[in-house]
């Protein structure tokens, strides 16, 4: 017993290490496959809100021709100058991208690849000059009308980027329709007579559009949908009637009261009928 009093006395202790042998690496790893998903899904909306014509101008960009040539890129490098964007022709070629063969209309033009052209410039130019010759035929502004002073001042002319629009109008002495219903006035009929015969000068298409003025909203059934859908076909009916080509008409439409000319819904004024010549 006394040998054993003097011993050393040894304590074993035990490290023990939190989370194994796998330290933080992981998490560099999942950081880099976070930002590569991110630039994934960003690339994809890209892709999605951008037009043919856009994504041609880009794969052009990082083409290594674009200092010789602006219109489509490609060259002597890596795939012979191919893009993702290219079906089977070469981006060099000219055209690539969805068609196999693109006219000059569609190209991608200028640094962006949605630069306007000088051919769509011109065609341009030949609207608003065909477009301004015809409005002087209907108001007169050059000294010549096909319009009496009487029609006339049932007319307003506009041109918008949609065509030429030609409005007739109501006034309060003086309306296109008989009452509530879509049956025309002479006065109407008179109208579209003279319209038609300045539009068939013209080779664009035509679109025709009803409007009429809000009812009390007391009124258990207003109608202003059929109403102005009906009249918009009664208009339809007699440009047919005339000597204008009927397969220019590409569309009728009834727009109720949703869009107004003056700030009084109710206004007799907003009784309306739009006949646009389409650019």
């Amino acid at each position: 017993m006394t040998a054993h009093v003097n011993a050393p006395v040894i304590i074993k202790r035990k490290k023990v290490i939190a989370g194994g042998h796998h330290g933080g690496a992981w998490k560099v790893a999942y950081a880099d496959f976070v930002t590569a998903m991110m630039a994934f899904f960003l690339l994809m909306w890209l892709l999605g809100s951008t037009t043919e014509n856009q994504r041609k101008g880009l794969a052009d960009y990082f083409n290594t021709a674009i200092p010789v040539n602006r219109v489509s890129g490609g060259g002597s490098g890596s795939f012979n100058g191919d893009n993702v964007f290219s079906d089977e022709n070469l981006a060099q070629s000219g055209s690539g991208a969805a068609q196999s063969y693109h006219s000059d209309n569609t190209k991608s033009r200028g640094d962006t690849g949605v630069e306007s052209t000088t051919q769509g410039q011109s065609t341009g130019d030949a609207d608003l000059q065909e477009f301004s010759d015809l409005e002087n035929l209907l108001t007169g502004k050059s000294g010549e009308s096909m319009v009496s002073e009487k029609l006339a001042r049932h007319i307003i002319t506009r041109v918008t980027d949609e065509g030429l629009i030609v409005e007739l109008f109501d006034l309060p002495d003086a309306t296109l329709f008989d009452g509530d219903s879509a049956m025309p006035t002479p006065l109407l009929r008179d109208l579209v007579q003279v319209v038609s015969e300045v539009f068939a000068l013209a080779s664009n298409n035509l679109a025709i559009g009803g409007h009429v003025q809000a009812q009390p909203v007391v009124r258990r059934d207003t109608a202003v949908w059929d109403r102005s859908s009906a009249r918009a076909q009664e208009v339809r009916r007699l440009v047919q009637m005339s000597e204008f080509n009927s397969d220019r008409i590409q569309r009728v439409t009834g727009f109720a009261d949703r869009s107004l000319v003056v700030s009084n819904p109710m206004s007799i004024r907003n009784n309306r009928i739009e006949m646009t010549l389409l650019r």
